[in-house]
């Protein structure tokens, strides 16, 4: 069965309009509190939110609706998406929640809703809300004595920053490392320089002054050109890029250069390895991973487990068969010994301590292996099926047997955007970049 207003990170749409008004928000917030209500113990949710503008209003609407619900609501403030998780389990929540829409435009929001173990919905639980939104019917709300009491929590933060402090080994420190942490104006604006200077580095803030509506603006891991910049500029040591709710990680090396999430995750796993700390023979990731990533991983004698495009599906394969190191090319870097999501912060913590376990420049360290040339193209449509076209479909049959065994194609509607995504890597860039850009051509003129 389709879901209607989950995408692959939640519910997310345009503030004040869709599904992020603040009348089908209360509705969410009535919806999930009655899925999780269960049995006649005061029940409790945590809320942390990012800090979108809309997020007064998503957060004020959704604690009305889980108050109506019998839920009792904990409010964090602004705080990452990966301390929600943490904290949904701490404080033996029933139900955690983030406002965020990550790391798009301000204007958007969203919500993610992570269950009592800190573990994202599974689609089953989110048809079940889904049903709930159409059908209110199914919604019952709490007695006049049992509705819920609000409550904000002034040290949610500060318990977090020990958490991710405690990820690090206890026998070093970042004593004498310069460190560049760009915050996308967004939910770790105040935690990650925080951590990071607790644990002895010379920090450098940008991207840490949010009004509201700058989050993820010419900033952070999406724009990771200003990190870049300011690590050339002052001589750092390295760069880290974190997403608006800091579920992302991308770092620059000591020239400057960006260091996506396959080079983050191909370093942990081969540290891990090395220490015998990896689980499950190697890592997981998804379909939009580089190919270059896989070859390298089976030269280590390490695997490489491929999923859809979404970090929940990721951590599903990776409780599903014992892996404890996965993630995305973007950045959304899952280390379940930590953590039950993804956690930029931690990530980029883990990718510190082999920087220092080594001693050499992050160039060195974090460069294992040369991506195979990949094009990504983003082709908009408002309404249809352009892929059930069949001159698309012949297209795409085509350009499969153009790249065969050197290369690889996957074209996929967005799940959190009205676009649909054309990858292709291989050894030939021209061959990828001609593939590409035919594939985009035809699927424009059916989308038409």
């Amino acid at each position: 069965m389709a879901r209607k207003y989950f995408g692959t990170d939640g519910v997310r749409g345009r503030a004040n309009s869709d599904a992020m008004t603040a009348d089908m928000v209360l509705k969410i917030g009535m919806a999930a509190g009655n899925l999780y209500r269960r049995g006649s113990h005061r029940h409790r949710v945590v809320i942390g939110k990012d800090t979108r503008l809309s997020g007064y209003m998503i957060e004020n609407a959704l604690t009305s609706g889980l108050l109506a619900s019998g839920m009792d609501v904990f409010l964090f403030g602004p705080v990452p998406t990966p301390a929600v998780s943490m904290l949904t389990r701490s404080m033996r929540a029933d139900l955690g929640i983030m406002i965020s829409a990550s790391h798009n435009p301000y204007a958007d929001n969203g919500i993610k809703i992570f269950g009592p173990d800190g573990f994202k919905l599974s689609d089953d639980q989110e048809l079940e809300i889904e049903a709930m939104l159409d059908d209110p019917s199914l919604i019952t709300l709490a007695a006049p004595d049992t509705i819920g009491r609000a409550k904000r929590i002034e040290d949610a933060q500060a318990r977090y920053i020990e958490f991710a402090k405690r990820t690090y080994p206890k026998d070093m420190t970042l004593d004498g490392l310069r460190v560049v942490i760009d915050t996308a104006n967004g939910a770790a604006y105040k935690v990650a320089p925080t951590a990071l200077w607790e644990l002895g580095a010379e920090v450098i803030q940008i991207g840490n002054e949010p009004n509201g509506t700058n989050i993820n603006d010419g900033c952070g891991s999406t724009h990771p050109e200003a990190m870049c910049e300011k690590v050339r500029e002052l001589r750092a040591d390295i760069g880290i890029a974190l997403d608006g709710d800091a579920d992302r990680v991308i770092i620059a090396d000591d020239k400057g250069q960006v260091v996506d999430g396959d080079q983050l995750m191909a370093l942990i796993a081969t540290s891990w390895a090395k220490r015998g700390e990896l689980r499950g023979g190697g890592l997981v990731a998804t379909i939009m991973s580089n190919l270059g990533l896989e070859r390298y991983l089976t030269e280590q004698k390490l695997t490489l487990a491929r999923t859809k495009v979404g970090d929940r599906y990721v951590v599903e394969h990776m409780r599903a068969h014992g892996h404890n190191v996965g993630g995305e090319q973007s950045g959304h870097i899952v280390l379940s010994d930590f953590s039950t999501t993804g956690d930029g912060l931690l990530a980029a913590l883990q990718v510190l301590a082999e920087v220092k376990r080594q001693g050499r420049p992050v160039s060195e360290v974090c460069n294992l292996f040369t991506p195979l040339p990949q094009v990504l193209k983003n082709v908009k449509f408002k309404q249809g099926a352009p892929l059930q076209d069949s001159h698309v479909r012949s297209m795409i049959a085509d350009a499969e047997a153009r790249l065969g065994n050197a290369g690889r194609l996957v074209i996929r509607p967005s799940g959190t955007e009205p676009v649909i995504r054309v990858m292709a890597e291989g050894d030939d860039e021209h061959l990828v970049t001609s593939i590409v850009d035919e594939l985009c051509g035809a699927i424009a003129k059916a989308a038409a």
